[in-house]
């Protein structure tokens, strides 16, 4: 049976490799819908080689309508053209590649449509995963995770017991600034904080792996698709991004999944699953490999990990305070208005001040635009 897919970020780094793994597998998929959000000719060159039937873009809706309206493909803009498409009848399944928070309203829309949705955006359930998780099971629709090191865990554990696994272990690269001491990092540029050492990413999650935030949201997003407690969730430092996750049980023994770093892997394993099929990744030689390292994360130098554990512990809200505040800090330090340091600085002030409140859908976007709000006024206080 083909799956219908609507591709809801699909200029960015996870839409651009999701194309290529549906260009690998003819006859499995058919793109109906792609969005983006401003790159307006990446998006018009996918859709002249695709031709789905609509697309959607946040900014540069006249230039996408005078290449693709002759085509016969309808054009819908913002937000309101998003929800539309998460919704779409025609849609079988949501592909979420979108960056930041802007991913979480055509999921919720999605689940409650009963959409199957590969989840790539992994803000979406750090701020509303008991939403999210919850719908979904009311409405039947199923959750997969795009992502390196949840994706190869969660077909792992479909067929475990969850009582004989003591804990599972989340690699993280540790970015450019492994090394580096508070001192040298309260010096570092935007260019040098962009320069990941494994991965090619979007600027505001190659930033998140730099402070190790990405790897909280991790944590967070883990809970919710391996029905796990955070408590039996550790982070462990593994700079050749080979292992991709590991799974100690009860009884001593421990389960690896290593492969070559290539986000292609791991949205074909979402895409396919239960299914095992050829890739175009190329296949791992652990001749050439060598030495595997690990590490214990220094949360001093990196606090933005005990943030994101901080937040969960806090409960109710505050994750959503937690994504909020980090992505205005984030984009603040994109911008040179703040040094690489103030992110967590921004971050923690806020969630200490914030009350967390029931999380109820209406609190949880009260508790996003609060921490919006909070952050920026923290951030102008740096300014000044």
């Amino acid at each position: 049976m083909i799956k219908r897919v609507a591709l809801l970020g699909s200029t960015g780094s996870i839409g651009t490799n999701t194309l290529r793994v549906l260009n690998s597998l003819p006859n499995r998929f058919e793109l109906v819908s792609l969005c983006a959000g401003s790159n307006a000719e990446l998006l018009c060159e996918q859709a002249e080689y695709w031709r789905p039937k609509r697309v959607c873009i946040a900014q540069g809706a006249k230039e996408v309508q005078a290449r693709l309206a002759p085509l016969g493909i309808e054009i819908l803009e913002g937000n309101a053209g998003l929800q539309d498409l998460s919704v779409d009848p025609d849609v079988d399944l949501i592909i979420n590649g979108l960056a930041a928070g802007v991913g979480l309203r055509p999921t919720l829309s999605a689940v409650r449509a009963g959409k199957d949705v590969a989840i790539a955006n992994k803000e979406t359930l750090v701020v509303a995963g008991h939403l999210v998780t919850a719908w979904a099971k009311q409405t039947g629709a199923t959750l997969l995770p795009i992502d390196s090191e949840t994706t190869p865990l969660w077909q792992s554990l479909q067929e475990t017991n969850r009582e004989e696994v003591k804990r599972i272990l989340l690699p993280a690269s540790g970015g450019p600034f492994f090394d580096y001491t508070q001192e040298q990092m309260a010096g570092v540029s935007r260019d040098q904080a962009l320069n990941h050492p494994t991965w090619q990413m979007g600027p505001k999650i190659t930033i998140d792996s730099a402070t190790l935030m990405n790897k909280g949201f991790e944590v967070i997003e883990a809970q919710w698709f391996l029905d796990l407690p955070v408590s039996k969730i550790d982070v462990i430092i593994h700079r050749q991004s080979i292992v991709h996750c590991l799974i100690e049980y009860v009884d001593g023994g421990m389960m690896a999944h290593l492969s070559t770093p290539d986000m292609q892997l791991p949205i074909q394993q979402a895409l396919v699953h239960p299914e095992k099929l050829p890739t175009q990744v190329e296949p791992l030689d652990l001749t050439k490999v060598g030495t595997l390292s690990f590490f214990q994360p220094d949360t001093e130098r990196f606090p933005c990990l005990q943030l994101a554990y901080q937040a969960v512990e806090q409960g109710g809200t505050a994750p959503a305070v937690l994504n909020a505040a980090n992505e205005v800090a984030v984009y603040a330090f994109l911008d040179d208005r703040i040094g690489f340091l103030d992110i967590p600085r921004v971050i923690a002030q806020a969630l200490d001040e914030h009350e967390a409140s029931e999380d109820t859908l209406e609190a949880v976007f009260d508790a996003d635009r609060w921490g919006r709000d909070r952050a920026n006024e923290l951030i102008c206080s740096l300014e000044s």
